[in-house]
């Protein structure tokens, strides 16, 4: 495999492949949703690449953040789960994860002895602060496009989200 980019867009190439099969109608739908998935590899690799000193994967990092916003450091874990809009046991993995390496910790909820709450400990408050100041330089300050064209992105698919159910 080249590492050179390929002289056309393989996007553009698969948009004329469709028309010239006949499905022309569909293929603005078809290169959006192809476009947004290989964006989505492109910037995944970058934020695995910030956050690999970290041993975290960006899942784990989203916890993190989340519980560092909480004002206690705490949540439970069903609240967690739907403000990360995941399964709650895509949570608890995460969860397991981040116990092992000593950067939340699951305590009893005091007033509620059937809820359980995850919690981050000051290694993790430590971590996912380095973390967040390295997403911050090496990702999120410069996306690879220009801030109008990025708050135009995601107003397109804030629309879609919404138009989903998403919220």
């Amino acid at each position: 495999m080249s590492s050179q980019p390929p002289e056309r867009d393989p996007i553009a190439l698969a948009r004329s492949n469709w028309e010239r099969a006949g499905w022309g109608g569909v293929a603005d739908g078809m290169v959006a949703v192809t476009s947004v998935m290989r964006a989505h590899q492109i910037l995944l690799a970058r934020v695995e690449t910030a956050l690999r000193p970290y041993a975290l994967s960006f899942s784990r990092y989203e916890l993190l953040r989340l519980l560092a916003f909480s004002s206690s450091g705490a949540l439970p874990i069903t609240k967690a789960s739907d403000q990360l809009q995941v399964h709650v046991t895509s949570v608890t993995h995460a969860i397991r994860r981040l116990e092992g390496d000593g950067l939340v910790e699951r305590i009893p909820h005091p007033t509620d002895g059937r809820t359980t709450l995850v919690r981050l400990t000051v290694i993790g408050r430590s971590t996912v602060e380095d973390a967040t100041a390295t997403l911050n330089d090496e990702v999120f300050a410069d996306i690879g496009m220009s801030a109008a064209e990025s708050s135009a992105l995601a107003a397109a698919i804030e629309t879609l989200r919404r138009g989903a159910g998403d919220f």
